[in-house]
């Protein structure tokens, strides 16, 4: 067999299709040269080093055992809810080491991503006030956030809603409030061809610990948006190299000594995967040991795209690996 790009995956020779392998599991066998192997840390937040506001098995501990090895570590999470400001604070909440500079989130690299452009007319917001906030830090106009209730007889919003001409942008994000007023005012300005279209992320649900429910993410308020709109949104959050993007700019980093750190397949580890960096899926999240095993057995390319190279059942597990 030839081994192609992703070190897990091979091509059978004989039938032309792409085999892969399970990633490795971390143990005291092999994880001096995993340590060895990177000098910066991309980690993802929601079900990796917390689970709402409590932190998931020693996470806090773990990455600063990691420091502690002269490691560099970044907070990269898709939640647009928050400033990095915010999140400053929620870190030395919960015991984690983390200043601003060290914080990327969705909402902070959509703006710098208007701001690169030089975006200077208004952008309508479907989100919350994390994505407000950033725009003000980059002196960009924006619509307000909250409640857009929906009348009972929706044909009755043709009288009411009046758009608003200098909407340049669409942004949307997280919202607890998005309703069909929202959806109808975002594809409305997006008939426009040259309105952008910017989603934080995609991500399908939110991993919420010990509930029989599912907590939809942002991915599914923006597919409603680009159903409607008949358009597809710029997502800047992961798997976009453009979150890497920004903090290599700012940090000169070398892919080949940098790890990516995540629980989902389709956004964490695949972000690395297009960033080419190392790539370690821990369990405590919303990717399940059932899934990679599926992932392996497929025949789809693209499923194999979603496997790390290493896994462990949670990155606090690290501690017990070094002792």
């Amino acid at each position: 067999m030839l081994r192609v790009h992703n070190p897990l995956i091979f091509l059978n020779r004989m039938s032309g299709t792409t085999v892969a392998q399970m990633p490795q599991l971390l143990d005291k066998g092999n994880i001096k040269k995993f340590l060895d192997s990177f000098d910066t840390i991309l980690t993802d937040c929601d079900g990796v080093i917390w689970a709402g506001d409590e932190v998931i098995d020693r996470s806090n501990e773990a990455l600063n055992y990691l420091r502690s090895l002269g490691k560099k570590v970044f907070y990269v999470t898709n939640n647009s809810t928050k400033t990095r400001k915010e999140y400053a604070t929620k870190f030395g909440t919960l015991g984690f080491t983390a200043s601003q500079e060290e914080i990327v989130g969705a909402s902070y690299v959509m703006a710098q991503y208007l701001k690169q452009k030089q975006f200077n007319k208004k952008v309508y917001v479907i989100g919350t006030s994390g994505i407000t906030r950033e725009l003000d830090n980059v002196n960009i106009k924006h619509t307000e956030v909250g409640p857009d209730p929906c009348p009972e007889n929706v044909i009755s919003l043709r009288d009411s809603i009046h758009l608003d001409p200098e909407v340049g942008a669409v942004v949307v994000g997280f919202d607890g409030h998005f309703s069909f007023p929202k959806i109808m005012r975002a594809s409305s300005y997006l008939a426009n061809p040259d309105v952008l279209f910017i989603a934080t992320n995609t991500d399908e649900r939110f991993p919420v610990s010990n509930m029989n429910l599912v907590f939809p993410g942002t991915g599914a308020i923006v597919r409603s948006v680009e159903t409607a709109a008949e358009r597809k949104a710029v997502v800047v959050g992961k798997p976009s190299p453009l979150m890497y993007e920004v903090i290599s700019k700012e940090n000169n980093l070398d892919p080949k000594r940098t790890i990516m750190i995540g629980d989902r397949g389709n956004t964490d580890i695949l972000f690395g995967r297009n960033c080419g960096l190392t790539t370690l899926l821990v369990l405590s999240g919303v990717t399940a040991l059932e899934d990679v095993k599926s992932w392996v057995a497929s025949d789809d390319s693209e499923k194999h795209s979603l496997l790390s190279d290493y896994y462990l059942p949670t990155l606090g597990n690290i501690l017990d690996l070094v002792k």
